[in-house]
């Protein structure tokens, strides 16, 4: 069977592309040449801004089935009946490191699922970790500058990662989880997701409760030294891709039960802890598990570029019986998660394969126009208003989910106290769950990051987040990082 022709990007038929045209057997190229031109034009465009933060990522597809009945607190149409089962898109990451990292490096993980419902798409934005380094989104910019390669060494730099955390008390609970056993995942694979965030769910009759997402994974959890993870990220960089594709190529497909636990939103501000603060957890013991499904993933990305490089969660995107609470970071990325997409891939990022909901009917209908990578099927003879007297797609006059309070003035407030409300309660319980050989690698992998700070009121300032969260615990760390500086 003959090969199809090869033709330049507007279909014309490419006679050499082994030699570019040149004026004469060895002399200049020509600028007419435009198969040449063509072909390096869009190789200069191959590459978009990465992101920010969680930019070295991995990405596979799968299904979403559900097990147990929840429909007495959400009406989720995906969620509405045991067995159904959702096209879900599952991407991986690293947090602050570049595109060109490591996979086997202590930084949290990136756990974004996208559901694919009938509904439109429902984007579950989480991480590794139940909690998170900051309670506020005003700090964030600042908190990811900290942690990122400095813009004078080109380095990340210890003086500026603790120096944050000094300043930033609610930091010691994520940074005891970071520092930790489970802050190097031997893969994605054996490693929990969590939505971490807390929602809002909303069932037929308009109650609201508000929930927390656990992904437990069914292979266990398996985790790295700093040792381990140090040669192993010399040896393989991509070592958390190299398992991911391997294990879906063989038929060993990973899967994760999710969980989630549910808080009636009458209990919210009596609570002990503030539930919207995304620094701390709700206690097991309060507010049990409940199961939901189960998450599969069983089939590669065909193009790593096309569908995990541009895919773009944003938790704005919510279904019926599914919407935010006045949790202030969730609050905060509403905005930046989808406004990062329309500055990395364009106005249209939702046009894209990866991005578009392809389980509703018709696909999506609204009356957004034109903007940079427009496609047909967008314009002709469809209004591009509403109301309108031409039959074009109109508003239910539902909401997706209950109603949030509000009362008092504006301004700049901090959050309502509640009664253990401190930064180092939940970071003090969690050390001490920790058996002896556990808190040892604890303690010995912070002092030796503590230990290279230059400056000595930043060293202290650290110590005394953790004398605060157990006095043993700062003591610890103070003898270690002490022993670390006088070598």
């Amino acid at each position: 069977m003959s090969k199809p022709v090869l033709t330049t990007e507007s279909g014309a038929p490419v006679a050499d592309n082994q030699n570019s045209a040149s004026a004469g057997v060895g002399g200049p190229l020509l600028i007419q040449d435009q198969h040449l031109l063509e072909k390096l034009a869009r190789f200069n465009r191959e590459r978009i801004p990465e992101r920010v933060v969680h930019a070295r990522g991995s990405g596979a597809y799968g299904y979403f089935e559900v097990t147990d009945d929840v429909t007495d607190h959400t009406h989720a149409d995906f969620l509405g009946e045991i067995g159904k089962r959702t096209e879900v898109f599952l991407r991986f990451s690293t947090v602050a490191d570049s595109l060109g990292g490591a996979d086997a490096v202590r930084d949290p993980r990136g756990f974004a699922v996208k559901f694919y419902t009938e509904d439109g798409n429902y984007d579950l934005v989480g991480n590794n970790t139940p909690v998170f380094f900051i309670k506020d989104p005003v700090k964030f910019p600042d908190f990811i500058h900290s942690q990122k390669r400095d813009p004078f060494t080109g380095r990340q730099e210890p003086d500026n990662v603790w120096d944050f955390w000094g300043h930033s008390p609610e930091a010691t609970h994520q940074v005891t989880w970071l520092m930790g056993d489970r802050g190097i995942p031997a893969s994605y694979r054996h490693m929990d997701g969590f939505g971490s965030h807390t929602y809002q769910w909303t069932n037929e009759a308009g109650e609201a409760f508000f929930v927390k997402y656990h992904f437990k994974t069914d292979q266990g959890i398996r985790c790295l030294t700093g040792e381990q993870a140090a040669e192993l990220a010399g040896r393989d960089p991509n070592s958390h891709q190299t398992d991911l594709l391997q294990a879906i190529e063989r038929g060993v497909h990973p899967s994760w039960t999710l969980y989630v636990q549910i808080m009636p939103a009458a209990e919210a501000d009596g609570y002990r802890f503030n539930p919207f603060d995304l620094t701390k957890v709700w206690p097991h013991r309060d507010y049990p598990r409940r199961r939901v499904g189960r998450l599969v993933l069983n089939r590669n990305p065909d193009n790593v570029f096309a569908e995990v490089e541009q895919a773009a969660f944003s938790p704005n995107n919510f279904v019926p019986g599914i919407g935010p609470s006045p949790d202030k970071m969730l609050q905060g990325r509403l905005f930046a998660y989808a406004d990062a997409h329309r500055y990395r891939l364009g106005v249209n990022h939702t046009l894209l394969a990866v991005n578009a909901p392809k389980a509703v009917p018709g696909g999506a209908r609204n009356y957004g126009r034109d903007g940079l990578m427009a496609v047909n099927g967008q314009g002709r003879d469809a209004k591009n208003y509403e109301p309108n007297s031409y039959d074009g797609p109109v508003e239910t006059g539902r909401p997706l989910s209950a109603p949030l309070p509000v009362a008092g003035h504006t301004g700049n407030h901090v959050a309502p106290p509640h009664t253990k409300d401190d930064d180092f309660y939940q970071a003090g319980e969690l050390y001490r769950l920790l058996p002896e050989e556990s808190r040892a690698r604890l303690i010995a992998t912070i002092a030796g990051g503590l230990s290279q700070v230059s400056r000595n009121d930043v060293v202290e300032r650290n110590l005394a987040h953790f004398h605060a969260a157990d006095p043993e615990y700062g003591r610890r760390v103070a003898e270690a990082v002490h022993a670390l500086r006088e070598d």
